[in-house]
């Protein structure tokens, strides 16, 4: 059984294709008609001659042209006349050389990493996320829509499937740790660590009030039992807890503590060291390929990609509800720190080059599969029909042109034979 929803969902149709067919079927009627008209008549209004001559080659042309179009899509008349109905019969060809068309001009790593070597990634898509309306808003809707459109007609767990090993593929190839190292640096000194920290800050201060009891206890524990006679354990339990929720509070009301500095100080070093230091970035890439050889994350790969795709598709589909409210400003804050952190853009632009052309050179060959499986999973009858509806009224102006044009050339060719 031949399926037809997988394009079901597209409407490239022009509008008034329906008419224009009309107009040059019509044009085509009324040539025959004027010639059979003119003939008729030709015995007593000789100049008539001329109106036959431009009606006899129009009709010649329409027909013609009318045989040429109908040809592409299918058997003019339903008749099985040779060389007809071109794109029903060479659609899985059509879909090759589709597939290999894009393989030797986009999915060659060469081609691919000249193609990107000039373009800013990352500061196109900081631009794109900062502009939510405007003159940006027709190409955003239009890009949306055929993202939809591409990410729901491609097999998903053939597309899942290269994708996730596309991802885990580069990510172990690549260099995480300098990555982190930009990110945290530009972080701290933006002051974007700040939120962070003081959140961290508070996690520890409701931590202490949660767990109070169990600190108590930890300290009963260790006492001695003279200590415990004379209550020290509950006094030392008092000052500790007391200790520490002072020093949550000092640290969180004052930005130039100790402790708190100390800790700024840390995570100054762990950017410099994840970008400079080959010990650091070992133990980085160690567990990188550790939780990418985990079973869970894994799973997890599976189950993000499913809602990646769910959620992409949603938002492609109203792009601009998925610009609005807090994940609006959160996509807008994004965008301006794509755009403005040199550093960071340099860095997810070098990023994006070498995984795109990677993805090109390791899996140029399954997508070009895909994409041929895909068009030859597609109906005949509906890509054609789709395909007719998408050029149609460029094809009836071939058919009008047609009559017309050979109208003319009767003209020139009856002017010719009466001189």
């Amino acid at each position: 059984m031949t399926r037809a929803p997988d394009l079901a969902r597209f409407n490239p149709s022009q509008p008034g294709t329906r008419g224009m067919k009309l107009v040059a079927t019509g044009l085509l009627v009324v040539m025959a008609v004027t010639f059979i008209i003119a003939r008729g008549f030709e015995p007593d209004y000789p100049w008539l001659a001329w109106v036959k001559a431009f009606a006899e080659a129009g009709m010649v042309g329409g027909l013609a042209d009318w045989f040429a179009v109908t040809a592409l899509f299918r058997h003019p008349l339903g008749l099985p006349i040779p060389h007809t109905a071109i794109i029903p019969r060479n659609k899985d060809r059509i879909g090759e050389a589709l597939a290999n068309f894009l393989k030797e001009n986009f999915l060659i790593a060469p081609v691919v990493a000249r193609r990107m070597k000039h373009i800013d990634l990352a500061g196109a898509a900081g631009r794109f996320l900062q502009t939510p309306q405007g003159e940006a808003t027709r190409i955003r809707q239009g890009a949306s829509r055929l993202i939809a459109d591409l990410f729901e007609s491609l097999d998903d767990e053939r597309l899942g499937g290269l994708v996730k090993g596309a991802i885990s593929g580069r990510l172990r190839q690549a260099e995480v740790a300098p990555l982190l190292g930009h990110a945290l640096a530009s972080s701290i000194n933006d002051d974007r660590h700040v939120p962070m920290l003081e959140a961290a800050i508070r996690w520890t201060a409701r931590a202490l009030d949660a767990n109070e009891s169990l600190i108590r206890e930890m300290v009963k524990k260790r006492t001695n039992w003279v200590l415990k006679l004379a209550g020290v354990d509950s006094r030392l339990s008092d000052s500790i807890i007391d200790g520490l929720k002072k020093l949550t509070v000092d640290m969180h009301t004052d930005p130039a503590h100790p402790v708190r500095i100390r800790i700024e100080q840390a995570l100054a070093d762990l950017a410099n060291d994840l970008q400079t230091n080959p010990e650091t970035q070992g133990k980085v890439e160690d567990l990188k390929l550790q939780l990418l050889d985990n079973q869970s994350v894994g799973l997890w790969l599976d189950t993000l990609w499913q809602k990646g795709r769910e959620a992409m598709i949603r938002a492609a589909r109203n792009p601009d509800a998925a610009m609005a409210g807090k994940l609006g400003d959160v996509l807008k804050s994004m965008g301006q720190s794509l755009e403005k952190d040199v550093r960071i853009r340099n860095a997810i632009n070098q990023f994006a080059r070498r995984a795109v052309a990677g993805m090109a050179a390791s899996y140029g060959s399954s997508i070009v599969k895909l994409v041929s499986e895909t068009v030859r999973g597609w109906d005949a009858r509906t890509i054609t029909n789709r395909l007719e509806a998408a050029v149609g009224r460029d094809l009836q102006y071939i058919r009008i042109n047609g009559t017309l044009v050979g109208g003319l050339v009767g003209l020139i060719l009856h002017a010719l034979d009466t001189i």
